[in-house]
């Protein structure tokens, strides 16, 4: 270890003045390694803080000197001595391991099924561990403890470091099966204005048959019967009652509506997130007063782990508010747009549309469409009986 500190030369001399070059080597006690004189050459190998002296020594006697230095520690160093960034990358690889040995760099949770990931991670969080917090502050058995009080359905939990990985190892609790509910005596009465076309019923008795017309609120299916003895029964009804009815929707638009346009304009911005501190990579701020964002971020990964430090973009489209004119047909064509999306989203896949027809009211301001609806779907609803004690 000596030697690759010092840096050691190997070098051969020869010359008429050899042995007295040799005999001044020894005198000055210059330390002289694996010495080797043969056919008039001398070579031996010495320090590289000796080597000026014994070339002042090879010019006074005349002594034809040659040099080569091993590749040791310090030669590397000296050759690279003048190139800074070599010398700063170093520094920054080797500061960077050091500090990073002592943080978290990742969380790990194992044993739960029941309790999300997502809470136990939060409720770290709350207790000081996370990405970047400095492992020796860390109490694991306060935390262990701490972490059963504040996430509901953890019996046992194990916090352990490998590394700047942290493991947490819980144990939920055992819950009892729950107990099956009581049915609650109901009827099933009409939430339409509609004529039955077909029943299915469970439990219950049906007040109407097939063809009947029923108000809304009308009582379909009964749950209170009469025993033989005369006394009173309670059923849970339930079944299905279909039938048709008719159904009334408006939709209204303007033909100069106000909306929201881009105007072209962008701006993107760069950040590097290490763990939670946010590194502008840009210069100047956002001046728009209304836009869009859409944000990326870019995880670095090493050795297939990821990392807790990203590249985060951010994109601003700048947008304002802009009246349009709207012909007759594309206002129409916007409306039927609205007329799809509310037969797919609030008629739903259990209601059949037997009939449909639309009304357009054209006025200077804007239009209406007015659809009327021939409807069939179920047209009942549970509604709680009421016992007097």
């Amino acid at each position: 270890m000596k030697d690759q500190l010092r840096g050691c030369v190997r070098i051969s001399a020869e010359g008429k003045e050899l042995y007295r070059f040799i005999n001044s080597i020894h005198h000055k006690r210059i330390s002289c390694r694996s010495q080797r004189c043969r056919k008039d050459v001398f070579s031996a190998d010495i320090y590289r803080r000796d080597l000026r002296e014994v070339r002042l020594l090879a010019e006074e006697y005349g002594i034809s000197l040659d040099c080569r230095e091993y590749t040791t520690l310090s030669s590397f160093l000296l050759r690279y001595r003048r190139r800074f960034g070599l010398l700063i990358g170093a520094v920054i690889v080797i500061a960077s391991a050091l500090y990073f040995s002592g943080r978290v760099m990742t969380i790990e949770i194992q044993g739960n099924s029941a309790v999300s990931s997502s809470d136990i991670i939060a409720a770290l969080d709350e207790l000081g561990i996370k990405r970047g917090a400095d492992i020796s502050k860390l109490d694991f058995h306060w935390c262990e403890n701490e972490l059963r009080v504040r996430v509901e359905g953890i019996s046992w939990a194990s916090i352990r470091r490998t590394g700047n990985r942290i493991v947490v190892e819980v144990t939920e609790v055992v819950r009892p099966p729950e107990a099956p509910k009581m049915r609650v005596p109901c009827n099933i009465v009409s939430t339409k204005k509609a004529k039955i076309t077909s029943f299915t019923v469970q439990d219950g008795f049906l007040m109407h048959k097939i063809g009947d017309y029923v108000a809304e609120g009308t009582l379909l299916v009964s749950g209170v019967s009469t025993s033989t003895s005369g006394g009173i029964m309670l059923h849970h009804s339930m079944g299905s009652i279909i039938g048709a009815y008719d159904e009334q929707v408006t939709f209204t638009g303007s033909f100069t509506p106000i909306r929201t346009v881009r105007t072209g304009r962008e701006k993107n911005e760069r950040s590097l997130r290490l763990f939670s501190l946010d590194i502008p990579l840009y210069i100047g701020k956002n001046k728009f007063t209304s836009f869009d964002t859409e944000t990326s971020e870019s995880p670095v990964v090493l050795f297939g782990k990821e990392l807790p430090i990203s590249l985060e973009r951010r994109r601003y489209t700048e947008t304002t508010l802009t009246g349009t004119t709207l012909t007759e047909q594309q206002l129409e064509d916007e409306l039927n747009k609205k007329i799809f999306i509310y037969e797919k989203n609030f008629i739903g896949e259990d209601t059949k549309i037997l009939s449909r027809s639309i009304e357009k009211n054209v006025t200077p301001e804007g239009m209406t469409l007015t659809v009327n609806y021939s409807l069939e779907g179920d047209i009942g609803r549970e509604k709680e009986l009421l016992i007097k004690n």
